[in-house]
Protein backbone atom coordinates (compact mmCIF):
# COMPACT_ATOMS: atom_id res chain seq x y z
CA UNK A 1 0.00 0.00 0.00
CA UNK A 2 1.30 3.13 -0.68
CA UNK A 3 2.85 5.43 2.21
CA UNK A 4 1.28 8.70 2.28
CA UNK A 5 3.01 11.63 4.10
CA UNK A 6 2.00 15.33 3.75
CA UNK A 7 5.99 15.85 3.61
CA UNK A 8 5.88 15.04 0.09
CA UNK A 9 2.36 14.55 -1.39
CA UNK A 10 0.97 17.31 -3.52
CA UNK A 11 -2.38 18.80 -2.23
CA UNK A 12 -5.12 18.79 -4.54
CA UNK A 13 -7.02 22.49 -3.09
CA UNK A 14 -10.31 23.45 -2.48
CA UNK A 15 -9.38 25.58 -5.23
CA UNK A 16 -9.45 23.25 -8.37
CA UNK A 17 -5.12 24.10 -8.32
CA UNK A 18 -2.12 21.86 -6.58
CA UNK A 19 0.25 23.32 -4.28
CA UNK A 20 2.79 21.19 -2.73
CA UNK A 21 4.10 21.67 0.92
CA UNK A 22 8.13 20.02 1.47
CA UNK A 23 8.90 19.87 4.94
CA UNK A 24 9.40 22.00 7.22
CA UNK A 25 11.59 22.88 10.34
CA UNK A 26 10.00 22.68 13.73
CA UNK A 27 8.67 25.47 14.85
CA UNK A 28 6.25 26.96 17.67
CA UNK A 29 3.66 26.65 14.75
CA UNK A 30 3.75 23.05 14.25
CA UNK A 31 4.91 21.81 17.62
CA UNK A 32 2.71 20.74 20.30
CA UNK A 33 3.45 19.42 23.85
CA UNK A 34 1.13 17.23 25.00
CA UNK A 35 2.62 17.19 28.83
CA UNK A 36 4.20 13.53 28.20
CA UNK A 37 5.53 13.61 24.92
CA UNK A 38 5.93 16.71 22.09
CA UNK A 39 4.58 15.80 18.37
CA UNK A 40 5.76 17.53 15.08
CA UNK A 41 2.98 17.81 12.62
CA UNK A 42 2.69 19.68 8.89
CA UNK A 43 1.89 23.09 8.17
CA UNK A 44 -0.24 21.92 5.11
CA UNK A 45 -1.11 25.27 4.78
CA UNK A 46 0.23 28.71 6.42
CA UNK A 47 -2.78 29.09 8.97
CA UNK A 48 -3.75 25.08 9.34
CA UNK A 49 -1.40 22.08 10.72
CA UNK A 50 -2.01 18.64 10.77
CA UNK A 51 -1.08 15.98 13.38
CA UNK A 52 -0.76 12.50 12.13
CA UNK A 53 -1.48 9.48 13.86
CA UNK A 54 -1.13 10.43 17.43
CA UNK A 55 -1.98 7.28 19.66
CA UNK A 56 -4.83 7.63 22.02
CA UNK A 57 -5.04 3.96 23.79
CA UNK A 58 -2.38 0.97 23.84
CA UNK A 59 -2.06 -1.30 21.07
CA UNK A 60 -4.14 -4.10 20.88
CA UNK A 61 -2.20 -6.56 19.95
CA UNK A 62 -1.32 -10.30 21.17
CA UNK A 63 -3.35 -10.86 24.07
CA UNK A 64 -5.18 -7.57 23.77
CA UNK A 65 -7.32 -8.87 20.80
CA UNK A 66 -10.92 -8.53 21.48
CA UNK A 67 -10.48 -6.80 24.41
CA UNK A 68 -11.79 -3.41 25.73
CA UNK A 69 -8.90 -0.61 24.95
CA UNK A 70 -6.62 0.19 27.52
CA UNK A 71 -6.09 3.91 28.17
CA UNK A 72 -2.82 5.21 26.93
CA UNK A 73 0.45 4.92 29.12
CA UNK A 74 2.11 8.09 29.15
CA UNK A 75 4.86 7.28 30.97
CA UNK A 76 5.58 4.12 28.40
CA UNK A 77 5.28 7.08 25.29
CA UNK A 78 6.79 9.46 27.52
CA UNK A 79 9.90 6.96 27.43
CA UNK A 80 10.16 5.89 23.93
CA UNK A 81 10.09 9.59 22.62
CA UNK A 82 13.21 10.07 24.92
CA UNK A 83 13.23 13.44 25.25
CA UNK A 84 13.18 13.84 21.51
CA UNK A 85 9.66 15.53 19.72
CA UNK A 86 8.05 13.04 18.10
CA UNK A 87 7.49 12.97 13.93
CA UNK A 88 3.30 13.01 13.37
CA UNK A 89 3.93 14.11 10.07
CA UNK A 90 2.68 11.19 7.93
CA UNK A 91 -0.53 9.15 8.24
CA UNK A 92 -0.13 6.71 9.87
CA UNK A 93 -1.53 2.79 8.71
CA UNK A 94 -5.47 2.41 9.09
CA UNK A 95 -6.73 -0.22 10.85
CA UNK A 96 -7.11 -3.37 9.65
CA UNK A 97 -9.79 -3.74 6.45
CA UNK A 98 -12.46 -5.88 5.29
CA UNK A 99 -13.75 -6.08 2.13
CA UNK A 100 -16.28 -3.58 0.63
CA UNK A 101 -18.23 -6.73 -0.88
CA UNK A 102 -17.37 -5.55 -4.67
CA UNK A 103 -14.84 -8.57 -5.27
CA UNK A 104 -11.83 -7.21 -3.41
CA UNK A 105 -9.84 -8.37 -0.92
CA UNK A 106 -9.03 -6.96 2.60
CA UNK A 107 -6.19 -6.88 5.15
CA UNK A 108 -4.00 -3.89 4.51
CA UNK A 109 -3.63 -2.30 7.67
CA UNK A 110 -2.34 -2.52 10.95
CA UNK A 111 -3.49 -3.74 14.44
CA UNK A 112 -1.69 -1.12 16.05
CA UNK A 113 -4.02 1.73 15.00
CA UNK A 114 -5.64 3.75 17.88
CA UNK A 115 -4.69 6.97 16.94
CA UNK A 116 -6.22 10.07 16.13
CA UNK A 117 -5.53 12.86 13.32
CA UNK A 118 -5.62 16.22 14.66
CA UNK A 119 -5.92 19.21 12.47
CA UNK A 120 -5.41 22.69 14.28
CA UNK A 121 -4.80 26.29 13.24
CA UNK A 122 -1.42 27.04 13.33
CA UNK A 123 0.38 28.36 16.78
CA UNK A 124 -3.02 27.27 18.85
CA UNK A 125 -2.58 27.56 22.61
CA UNK A 126 -4.79 26.29 25.29
CA UNK A 127 -5.98 29.69 26.33
CA UNK A 128 -7.99 29.62 22.86
CA UNK A 129 -10.34 27.62 23.65
CA UNK A 130 -11.58 26.63 20.28
CA UNK A 131 -14.39 24.38 19.72
CA UNK A 132 -13.85 20.85 18.61
CA UNK A 133 -15.56 18.41 16.14
CA UNK A 134 -14.71 14.95 16.07
CA UNK A 135 -15.13 12.72 12.97
CA UNK A 136 -15.99 9.31 12.98
CA UNK A 137 -15.53 7.58 9.65
CA UNK A 138 -17.64 5.13 7.91
CA UNK A 139 -17.50 2.01 6.13
CA UNK A 140 -20.05 -0.22 7.11
CA UNK A 141 -18.08 -0.88 10.42
CA UNK A 142 -15.90 -3.15 8.10
CA UNK A 143 -13.56 -1.04 6.47
CA UNK A 144 -12.52 2.98 6.20
CA UNK A 145 -9.31 5.05 6.49
CA UNK A 146 -9.57 8.48 7.88
CA UNK A 147 -6.57 9.61 5.57
CA UNK A 148 -9.40 9.41 2.95
CA UNK A 149 -11.20 12.27 4.72
CA UNK A 150 -8.65 15.15 5.21
CA UNK A 151 -9.59 17.88 7.29
CA UNK A 152 -6.80 20.58 6.70
CA UNK A 153 -9.01 22.47 3.84
CA UNK A 154 -11.50 22.90 6.92
CA UNK A 155 -9.35 24.83 8.83
CA UNK A 156 -7.93 26.61 6.72
CA UNK A 157 -11.37 28.01 5.56
CA UNK A 158 -12.05 27.88 9.57
CA UNK A 159 -8.77 28.49 11.47
CA UNK A 160 -10.71 28.90 14.60
CA UNK A 161 -11.97 25.53 15.10
CA UNK A 162 -9.82 22.11 15.89
CA UNK A 163 -10.92 18.55 14.46
CA UNK A 164 -9.76 15.11 15.59
CA UNK A 165 -10.60 11.90 13.10
CA UNK A 166 -10.57 8.76 14.83
CA UNK A 167 -9.22 5.32 13.75
CA UNK A 168 -10.82 2.67 15.53
CA UNK A 169 -10.81 -1.74 14.74
CA UNK A 170 -13.09 -2.56 12.13
CA UNK A 171 -14.73 -6.20 10.90
CA UNK A 172 -13.90 -8.72 12.66
CA UNK A 173 -11.10 -6.81 14.81
CA UNK A 174 -13.66 -4.55 15.91
CA UNK A 175 -16.74 -6.83 16.25
CA UNK A 176 -16.36 -10.14 16.82
CA UNK A 177 -19.21 -11.33 19.16
CA UNK A 178 -19.81 -14.64 20.64
CA UNK A 179 -22.62 -14.94 23.66
CA UNK A 180 -19.71 -16.43 26.12
CA UNK A 181 -17.63 -13.08 26.13
CA UNK A 182 -20.91 -11.13 28.20
CA UNK A 183 -20.88 -14.05 30.62
CA UNK A 184 -16.90 -14.54 30.83
CA UNK A 185 -14.68 -11.54 29.72
CA UNK A 186 -11.46 -13.52 30.02
CA UNK A 187 -12.52 -14.91 26.60
CA UNK A 188 -13.13 -11.61 24.89
CA UNK A 189 -15.34 -8.67 25.40
CA UNK A 190 -17.59 -6.93 22.85
CA UNK A 191 -18.31 -3.83 20.84
CA UNK A 192 -14.15 -3.11 21.04
CA UNK A 193 -14.47 -1.41 18.13
CA UNK A 194 -17.16 1.13 19.29
CA UNK A 195 -15.11 0.97 22.85
CA UNK A 196 -12.35 2.73 20.80
CA UNK A 197 -14.24 5.61 19.47
CA UNK A 198 -15.36 6.47 23.46
CA UNK A 199 -11.99 5.77 24.39
CA UNK A 200 -10.68 8.35 21.77
CA UNK A 201 -13.70 10.77 23.00
CA UNK A 202 -11.78 10.53 26.81
CA UNK A 203 -8.39 11.40 25.25
CA UNK A 204 -9.53 14.36 23.59
CA UNK A 205 -11.46 15.56 26.96
CA UNK A 206 -7.78 14.99 28.69
CA UNK A 207 -5.74 16.51 25.58
CA UNK A 208 -7.55 18.57 23.37
CA UNK A 209 -6.39 21.71 25.28
CA UNK A 210 -2.64 21.40 24.13
CA UNK A 211 -3.81 22.00 20.60
CA UNK A 212 -6.12 24.89 21.19
CA UNK A 213 -9.23 22.94 21.60
CA UNK A 214 -12.04 23.32 24.35
CA UNK A 215 -12.93 20.48 26.36
CA UNK A 216 -16.47 21.67 26.91
CA UNK A 217 -17.28 22.22 23.02
CA UNK A 218 -16.55 18.88 21.22
CA UNK A 219 -19.20 17.78 18.25
CA UNK A 220 -18.88 14.40 17.31
CA UNK A 221 -19.32 14.07 13.57
CA UNK A 222 -20.02 10.94 11.64
CA UNK A 223 -21.09 9.60 8.09
CA UNK A 224 -23.03 6.09 7.72
CA UNK A 225 -21.18 4.05 10.08
CA UNK A 226 -20.02 6.66 11.17
CA UNK A 227 -23.65 8.33 11.36
CA UNK A 228 -24.59 4.83 13.09
CA UNK A 229 -21.52 5.64 15.57
CA UNK A 230 -22.91 9.12 16.32
CA UNK A 231 -26.48 7.28 16.91
CA UNK A 232 -24.81 4.71 19.23
CA UNK A 233 -23.04 7.33 21.53
CA UNK A 234 -25.95 9.45 21.78
CA UNK A 235 -28.21 6.65 23.94
CA UNK A 236 -25.32 4.18 25.23
CA UNK A 237 -24.18 4.56 28.78
CA UNK A 238 -20.94 6.06 29.67
CA UNK A 239 -20.93 8.81 27.22
CA UNK A 240 -21.64 11.76 29.53
CA UNK A 241 -19.65 14.92 29.56
CA UNK A 242 -18.24 13.58 26.29
CA UNK A 243 -19.76 15.98 23.72
CA UNK A 244 -21.99 18.73 23.60
CA UNK A 245 -23.50 18.13 20.42
CA UNK A 246 -23.51 15.79 17.29
CA UNK A 247 -23.98 15.52 13.57
CA UNK A 248 -25.04 12.53 12.20
CA UNK A 249 -25.12 11.93 8.08
CA UNK A 250 -26.96 9.04 6.62
CA UNK A 251 -27.30 7.14 9.70
CA UNK A 252 -26.86 3.26 8.82
CA UNK A 253 -29.64 1.31 10.74
CA UNK A 254 -27.55 -1.92 10.80
CA UNK A 255 -29.55 -4.00 12.90
CA UNK A 256 -28.08 -4.55 16.30
CA UNK A 257 -28.20 -8.46 16.91
CA UNK A 258 -27.96 -10.41 19.94
CA UNK A 259 -24.12 -11.84 20.37
CA UNK A 260 -25.99 -15.27 20.35
CA UNK A 261 -27.69 -14.20 16.76
CA UNK A 262 -23.98 -13.55 15.81
CA UNK A 263 -22.68 -16.93 16.89
CA UNK A 264 -22.62 -18.57 13.32
CA UNK A 265 -20.87 -15.79 12.41
CA UNK A 266 -18.45 -16.63 15.07
CA UNK A 267 -18.35 -20.25 14.08
CA UNK A 268 -17.90 -19.86 10.68
CA UNK A 269 -14.57 -17.11 10.88
CA UNK A 270 -12.50 -19.56 13.92
CA UNK A 271 -13.57 -22.98 11.48
CA UNK A 272 -12.16 -20.30 8.35
CA UNK A 273 -8.94 -19.02 10.60
CA UNK A 274 -8.12 -22.78 11.21
CA UNK A 275 -9.19 -21.77 14.88
CA UNK A 276 -13.03 -24.03 15.01
CA UNK A 277 -11.69 -26.94 17.11
CA UNK A 278 -11.90 -27.47 21.05
CA UNK A 279 -13.34 -25.49 23.55
CA UNK A 280 -14.09 -21.93 23.25
CA UNK A 281 -11.21 -20.79 25.28
CA UNK A 282 -9.33 -23.34 23.03
CA UNK A 283 -10.70 -21.47 20.08
CA UNK A 284 -10.10 -17.87 20.99
CA UNK A 285 -6.50 -18.73 21.93
CA UNK A 286 -5.82 -20.14 18.42
CA UNK A 287 -7.29 -16.96 16.80
CA UNK A 288 -4.90 -14.47 19.44
CA UNK A 289 -1.89 -16.51 17.87
CA UNK A 290 -3.35 -16.38 14.40
CA UNK A 291 -1.35 -14.26 11.84
CA UNK A 292 -3.73 -11.00 10.58
CA UNK A 293 -3.73 -11.98 7.15
CA UNK A 294 -5.58 -15.70 8.55
CA UNK A 295 -8.21 -13.44 10.24
CA UNK A 296 -8.42 -11.24 7.48
CA UNK A 297 -9.16 -14.55 4.66
CA UNK A 298 -11.73 -15.81 7.40
CA UNK A 299 -13.47 -12.22 8.02
CA UNK A 300 -13.89 -11.46 4.24
CA UNK A 301 -15.04 -15.06 3.65
CA UNK A 302 -17.53 -14.34 6.06
CA UNK A 303 -19.20 -11.40 4.58
CA UNK A 304 -22.39 -11.56 3.49
CA UNK A 305 -24.10 -8.18 3.17
CA UNK A 306 -24.93 -6.43 5.90
CA UNK A 307 -26.39 -8.97 8.67
CA UNK A 308 -24.03 -11.34 8.03
CA UNK A 309 -21.10 -8.34 9.09
CA UNK A 310 -19.12 -8.03 12.00
CA UNK A 311 -20.93 -4.95 13.34
CA UNK A 312 -21.85 -3.83 17.01
CA UNK A 313 -24.48 -6.18 18.88
CA UNK A 314 -26.60 -5.72 21.79
CA UNK A 315 -23.99 -6.61 24.40
CA UNK A 316 -26.59 -5.16 27.26
CA UNK A 317 -23.81 -3.51 28.75
CA UNK A 318 -22.20 -0.88 25.94
CA UNK A 319 -24.89 -0.80 24.23
CA UNK A 320 -28.21 -1.77 26.38
CA UNK A 321 -30.90 -0.98 24.42
CA UNK A 322 -31.94 -0.87 20.73
CA UNK A 323 -30.99 2.91 19.39
CA UNK A 324 -34.24 3.88 17.85
CA UNK A 325 -36.16 2.58 21.08
CA UNK A 326 -34.09 4.72 23.85
CA UNK A 327 -34.83 7.55 21.10
CA UNK A 328 -38.55 6.54 21.40
CA UNK A 329 -38.31 6.75 25.14
CA UNK A 330 -36.46 9.60 25.23
CA UNK A 331 -33.29 8.34 26.59
CA UNK A 332 -30.71 10.66 24.61
CA UNK A 333 -28.23 13.35 25.74
CA UNK A 334 -29.53 16.38 25.48
CA UNK A 335 -27.29 18.19 22.95
CA UNK A 336 -27.95 20.11 19.28
CA UNK A 337 -28.46 17.46 16.53
CA UNK A 338 -27.73 17.84 12.59
CA UNK A 339 -29.11 14.59 10.63
CA UNK A 340 -29.83 14.22 7.49
CA UNK A 341 -29.52 11.57 4.37
CA UNK A 342 -28.97 12.10 0.50
CA UNK A 343 -31.92 12.43 -1.98
CA UNK A 344 -31.32 8.94 -3.00
CA UNK A 345 -30.02 6.59 -0.68
CA UNK A 346 -30.03 2.68 -0.70
CA UNK A 347 -27.39 0.03 0.48
CA UNK A 348 -29.05 -2.70 -1.69
CA UNK A 349 -32.16 -1.92 -3.64
CA UNK A 350 -33.86 -4.66 -5.64
CA UNK A 351 -36.93 -6.22 -4.97
CA UNK A 352 -38.79 -5.66 -1.63
CA UNK A 353 -39.24 -9.10 -0.97
CA UNK A 354 -35.76 -9.58 -1.44
CA UNK A 355 -33.69 -6.75 -0.46
CA UNK A 356 -35.45 -5.71 3.10
CA UNK A 357 -34.92 -9.18 4.39
CA UNK A 358 -31.58 -9.71 3.51
CA UNK A 359 -30.98 -6.37 5.10
CA UNK A 360 -33.17 -7.06 7.81
CA UNK A 361 -33.94 -10.96 8.64
CA UNK A 362 -36.27 -10.59 11.68
CA UNK A 363 -38.74 -9.38 9.09
CA UNK A 364 -41.69 -12.17 8.01
CA UNK A 365 -43.55 -12.57 5.09
CA UNK A 366 -46.49 -10.67 6.72
CA UNK A 367 -43.87 -7.88 7.54
CA UNK A 368 -42.76 -7.41 3.76
CA UNK A 369 -46.84 -7.61 2.63
CA UNK A 370 -46.97 -4.19 5.28
CA UNK A 371 -44.20 -2.61 3.78
CA UNK A 372 -45.88 -3.26 0.04
CA UNK A 373 -48.94 -1.75 1.08
CA UNK A 374 -47.04 1.24 2.88
CA UNK A 375 -45.01 1.49 -0.63
CA UNK A 376 -47.70 1.19 -3.47
CA UNK A 377 -46.16 0.94 -6.43
CA UNK A 378 -49.01 4.08 -7.29
CA UNK A 379 -46.98 6.43 -5.64
CA UNK A 380 -43.85 5.80 -7.54
CA UNK A 381 -42.55 7.18 -10.80
CA UNK A 382 -41.79 3.71 -11.92
CA UNK A 383 -40.30 0.55 -9.91
CA UNK A 384 -36.93 1.23 -9.31
CA UNK A 385 -37.70 4.56 -7.59
CA UNK A 386 -40.34 2.47 -5.42
CA UNK A 387 -37.49 -0.04 -4.45
CA UNK A 388 -34.62 2.30 -4.07
CA UNK A 389 -37.42 4.32 -1.41
CA UNK A 390 -38.79 1.21 0.49
CA UNK A 391 -35.34 -0.20 0.91
CA UNK A 392 -32.99 2.87 1.64
CA UNK A 393 -35.92 4.72 3.98
CA UNK A 394 -35.82 1.64 6.34
CA UNK A 395 -31.86 1.70 6.05
CA UNK A 396 -30.70 5.11 5.95
CA UNK A 397 -33.61 7.94 5.45
CA UNK A 398 -35.68 7.83 8.43
CA UNK A 399 -33.36 8.72 10.83
CA UNK A 400 -33.91 12.37 9.75
CA UNK A 401 -37.36 12.02 11.04
CA UNK A 402 -36.59 9.42 13.78
CA UNK A 403 -33.69 11.23 15.50
CA UNK A 404 -35.09 14.45 14.30
CA UNK A 405 -38.38 14.32 15.91
CA UNK A 406 -37.45 13.18 19.20
CA UNK A 407 -34.51 15.93 19.37
CA UNK A 408 -36.66 18.79 18.04
CA UNK A 409 -39.10 18.24 21.46
CA UNK A 410 -36.15 18.48 24.04
CA UNK A 411 -33.23 20.25 22.88
CA UNK A 412 -32.98 21.84 19.19
CA UNK A 413 -32.49 19.68 15.59
CA UNK A 414 -31.57 20.60 12.38
CA UNK A 415 -32.36 18.14 9.47
CA UNK A 416 -31.10 18.09 5.97
CA UNK A 417 -31.41 16.54 2.45
CA UNK A 418 -27.91 16.20 0.45
CA UNK A 419 -28.90 16.38 -3.25
CA UNK A 420 -25.98 16.53 -5.11
CA UNK A 421 -24.41 13.54 -6.93
CA UNK A 422 -21.27 13.00 -7.41
CA UNK A 423 -20.19 13.94 -10.42
CA UNK A 424 -17.41 10.66 -11.24
CA UNK A 425 -20.49 8.51 -10.50
CA UNK A 426 -22.06 8.80 -14.12
CA UNK A 427 -25.05 8.68 -12.62
CA UNK A 428 -27.81 11.68 -11.53
CA UNK A 429 -28.98 9.71 -8.79
CA UNK A 430 -27.67 11.46 -5.12
CA UNK A 431 -26.51 8.36 -3.94
CA UNK A 432 -25.12 7.34 -0.29
CA UNK A 433 -21.89 9.08 0.43
CA UNK A 434 -22.59 11.86 -2.37
CA UNK A 435 -21.76 14.32 0.51
CA UNK A 436 -18.37 12.93 0.71
CA UNK A 437 -17.40 13.55 -2.69
CA UNK A 438 -18.24 17.27 -2.13
CA UNK A 439 -16.38 17.81 1.25
CA UNK A 440 -13.20 16.13 1.09
CA UNK A 441 -11.62 17.47 -2.34
CA UNK A 442 -13.66 14.78 -4.68
CA UNK A 443 -12.69 11.93 -2.73
CA UNK A 444 -13.35 8.52 -3.83
CA UNK A 445 -13.11 5.29 -1.98
CA UNK A 446 -11.08 2.56 -3.39
CA UNK A 447 -10.01 -0.93 -1.85
CA UNK A 448 -8.05 -1.62 1.51
CA UNK A 449 -8.02 1.92 2.62
CA UNK A 450 -7.21 3.53 -0.36
CA UNK A 451 -9.22 6.51 -1.84
CA UNK A 452 -9.04 9.09 -5.60
CA UNK A 453 -8.90 12.57 -5.43
CA UNK A 454 -10.80 14.26 -7.86
CA UNK A 455 -10.26 18.09 -8.99
CA UNK A 456 -13.24 20.25 -8.52
CA UNK A 457 -14.93 22.94 -10.69
CA UNK A 458 -15.38 26.73 -9.37
CA UNK A 459 -18.82 25.70 -8.52
CA UNK A 460 -17.99 22.35 -6.62
CA UNK A 461 -15.61 24.12 -5.14
CA UNK A 462 -18.10 27.15 -3.97
CA UNK A 463 -20.38 24.38 -2.85
CA UNK A 464 -17.69 22.86 -0.46
CA UNK A 465 -17.18 25.97 0.89
CA UNK A 466 -21.06 26.11 1.70
CA UNK A 467 -21.14 22.59 3.20
CA UNK A 468 -17.96 23.31 5.32
CA UNK A 469 -19.51 26.42 6.69
CA UNK A 470 -22.19 25.28 7.47
CA UNK A 471 -21.21 22.20 9.52
CA UNK A 472 -18.88 24.76 11.28
CA UNK A 473 -21.26 27.09 12.22
CA UNK A 474 -22.70 23.95 14.08
CA UNK A 475 -19.42 23.31 15.58
CA UNK A 476 -18.48 26.78 16.81
CA UNK A 477 -22.36 27.83 17.64
CA UNK A 478 -24.62 24.75 17.96
CA UNK A 479 -26.30 26.91 15.00
CA UNK A 480 -25.38 26.06 10.91
CA UNK A 481 -26.43 29.64 10.36
CA UNK A 482 -24.64 31.54 13.46
CA UNK A 483 -21.39 31.43 10.86
CA UNK A 484 -22.66 30.12 7.80
CA UNK A 485 -21.88 31.86 4.32
CA UNK A 486 -23.23 35.27 3.33
CA UNK A 487 -24.63 33.66 0.26
CA UNK A 488 -26.13 30.55 2.07
CA UNK A 489 -30.07 30.13 2.79
CA UNK A 490 -30.93 30.60 6.60
CA UNK A 491 -31.60 26.70 7.75
CA UNK A 492 -34.52 26.51 9.50
CA UNK A 493 -34.62 24.16 12.57
CA UNK A 494 -36.77 21.30 12.53
CA UNK A 495 -40.21 21.34 14.69
CA UNK A 496 -42.72 19.40 15.43
CA UNK A 497 -45.47 21.80 14.11
CA UNK A 498 -42.47 22.68 11.10
CA UNK A 499 -40.83 19.70 9.79
CA UNK A 500 -38.66 22.31 7.80
CA UNK A 501 -35.41 21.00 6.59
CA UNK A 502 -32.89 22.57 4.18
CA UNK A 503 -32.00 21.15 0.80
CA UNK A 504 -28.22 21.19 -0.03
CA UNK A 505 -27.69 21.40 -4.09
CA UNK A 506 -25.17 23.78 -5.89
CA UNK A 507 -25.87 27.29 -6.90
CA UNK A 508 -22.97 28.67 -8.81
CA UNK A 509 -19.80 30.30 -7.63
CA UNK A 510 -21.08 33.48 -6.26
CA UNK A 511 -24.75 32.00 -5.47
CA UNK A 512 -25.93 29.46 -3.13
CA UNK A 513 -28.70 26.58 -4.51
CA UNK A 514 -29.63 25.25 -1.59
CA UNK A 515 -33.33 25.97 -0.63
CA UNK A 516 -35.86 25.31 1.97
CA UNK A 517 -38.47 22.76 1.75
CA UNK A 518 -40.98 21.03 4.34
CA UNK A 519 -40.85 17.47 4.98
CA UNK A 520 -43.33 15.72 2.40
CA UNK A 521 -46.27 14.47 4.40
CA UNK A 522 -46.28 10.69 2.69
CA UNK A 523 -42.59 10.46 3.84
CA UNK A 524 -42.93 11.10 7.57
CA UNK A 525 -46.17 8.97 7.56
CA UNK A 526 -43.74 5.97 5.66
CA UNK A 527 -41.13 6.63 8.09
CA UNK A 528 -43.67 6.33 11.03
CA UNK A 529 -44.38 3.52 9.78
CA UNK A 530 -40.25 2.82 9.54
CA UNK A 531 -40.08 3.33 13.14
CA UNK A 532 -43.02 1.17 14.21
CA UNK A 533 -40.41 -1.89 12.74
CA UNK A 534 -37.65 -1.21 15.38
CA UNK A 535 -37.94 -4.75 16.90
CA UNK A 536 -37.91 -6.25 13.84
CA UNK A 537 -35.29 -4.19 12.11
CA UNK A 538 -33.40 -4.56 15.44
CA UNK A 539 -31.94 -0.80 14.96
Amino acid sequence: MVSWTIKTATYLLLYGGFLTFTSLSASPKNVVDLGYAQYKGNLTFPNAVAYLGIPYAEPPVDDRRWRTPLSLNAARVHAEAGGKIVDASEYPECCVQGTTGSGDAGGAGSEDCLKVNVYAPAGAKPSDKLPVLVYIHGGGYVYGNPRNWPFDHWVHQSPNVVIVSVYYRLDSFGFLSHPSFASNPSLGDLNVGFQDQTEALKWVQKHIGAFGGDPARVTINGESAGGSSIELHLVAPGQDGLFSGAIAQSVYRTPLPSPAQQEPLFDHFAQTAGCGDGSLSTQMACLRRASISALARAQDAAFNGSYNSFHPVLDGKTITELPTVSIQKGQFQRVPLMVGACSNETLSGGPIEQSLPAFFPQLTSSDIAEYEEEYPASDFDSEAQQQQVATGESELICARAIMGGAFAKKTKAFTYRYNQPNPTSGSSAVSHAAENWMMFLGSNTGFNGTTTFTSMTPTETAFAEELIAYWLSFVRSGDPNTHKLARSPTWPAYTSSNKARIVLQEGTPDTSGSVEEVEPERESERCAFVEGKVLKQQN
